[in-house]
């Protein structure tokens, strides 16, 4: 076999294994459950597996594919999620009212563009080689995207449910107590910060630059549900002088009590139904707000982004993600010299806005919509959570999200100065 057919056979094998991955998340689901809306915020899973097969359409095979033809001439405008550059798009809000097409439909849909783009990857070669590679990882870590989004999505969908259905059997997680919390010293300094470009990353982990941090120290692990409960039976909720103003404002007209899907009588709901809180696994669906609060309350603050990316700059990319099945964060299995769950788990939140490094440049053409136009408003989280595809995750990524949102597997890590 020539380095050219197996190059193929690679990428090829890589497309279909992410594309089929997506449709396995959703193959738990019934067509009622997957043309669900709970909130604007949220979309329904086949929306989700339409959007995604979209992109490659949209932005792969309209501008790559001599005679391409459309699978449907319609389904631009209903699953164009932001694309300005690229025409109208039905209102975000009202996607759980597209009963049209069907979840079979978006299924032959997506087969459509996943023959066509194996057969654009089978026939491309020259100066136009490189353009498709970066663009076929970009759909697939866009993809990737959103197969997170179809778990934190199905989630809130089905905890305003009376019966609390399961997505997943459970999947016990190792019975683990979180060891001790010790916070680790960092020197501080000079330091690079951003993505290398060697490999794929997003616009927003570039360039790599150098940032001056002061010296730091940082949490061993996240905080656990256990400690939390401590913050709320303080009064956490009720004292304003531990809340930015904004966030208690939020926490009083929503009437948070608790993290996200914490139920009064100790059990917390799941993506596998409820159960009992684990006073050792990491907290989890808090949002920036609330993180804020409870830092201010155990006197430490959350680490800067830059601060995060230098610690877990050599810490290996592990723990528990989408792959595992358990759909939850789970405690610490394996306690280390350095920071531990830095990986998986649960996101975290940090102390740093979601700006554009210096030299910031989008991507070039229509995905220059992708990520810049958002920063502004939002705060970075880093880490990824047990809802990421492992592949998905390393030092750099800058996840990001509005301040008050609780839906994504969102938690806490410590840090204070030196």
């Amino acid at each position: 076999m020539s380095e050219a057919a197996r190059t193929y056979g690679r990428a090829a094998s890589e497309f279909l294994r992410i594309r089929q991955q997506t449709e396995s998340l959703a193959a738990r689901l019934s067509g009622e459950d997957q043309s669900i809306q709970s909130m604007a915020d949220a979309s329904p899973t086949k929306w989700h597996l339409a959007h995604a097969t979209w992109f490659f359409e949209a932005l792969v095979l309209s501008q790559h594919a001599v005679g391409y033809r459309e699978f449907d001439p319609l389904f631009g405008y209903l699953f164009n999620s932001y694309y300005e550059g690229l025409g109208p798009r039905h209102p975000r809000p009202l996607r759980g009212i597209l009963s049209r097409p069907t979840a079979s439909d978006i299924l032959r849909y997506r087969h459509y563009v996943d023959d066509a783009i194996s057969s654009l990857i089978a026939t491309t070669s020259g100066p136009t080689k490189g353009t498709l590679e970066y663009l076929l990882a970009l759909g697939l870590a866009h993809e990737e995207q959103h197969q997170e989004l179809i778990l934190t999505d199905i989630k809130h969908a089905f905890s305003l449910n009376a019966l609390l259905p399961a997505y997943a059997s459970a999947s016990p997680l190792p019975v683990t107590r979180a060891p001790p919390l010790d916070f680790l010293e960092f020197a501080g300094g000079r330091v690079e910060i951003g993505h290398d470009g060697k490999t794929f990353a997003f616009d927003n982990e570039l360039p790599r630059h150098d940032v001056l941090i002061r010296p730091f120290r940082l949490a061993s692990r996240p905080v656990t549900c256990g400690e939390y409960e401590r913050f709320i039976a303080d009064g956490g909720y009720r004292r304003a002088e531990l809340w930015l103003a904004d966030g208690y404002a939020q926490a009083v007209r929503e009437g948070w009590q608790a993290p996200a899907y914490w139920q009064g009588d100790g059990t917390i709901f799941t993506l596998t139904g409820p159960r009992r809180r684990d006073a050792d696994e990491p907290v989890v669906h808090v949002s920036f707000y609330e993180a804020q609060a409870y830092a201010t309350w155990a006197g430490k603050r959350l680490p800067t982004e830059f601060e995060w990316e230098h610690a877990a700059s050599r810490v290996p990319v592990e723990g528990h993600f989408l792959e595992r099945g358990t759909f939850h964060p789970g405690a610490a299995e394996v306690r280390v010299a350095g920071p531990i769950q830095m990986f998986g788990d649960v996101w975290e939140w940090t102390r740093s806005s979601y700006d554009p490094y210096p030299g910031y440049r989008p991507f070039e053409g229509v995905a220059s919509e992708y990520n810049g136009k958002f920063m502004i408003g939002q705060m970075v989280l880093r880490g990824g959570s047990c809802a990421t595809p492992e592949r998905h995750i390393r030092a750099t990524y800058r996840n990001f999200f509005p301040p008050g949102a609780r839906w994504q597997f969102s938690g806490i890590r410590l840090a204070e100065d030196a």
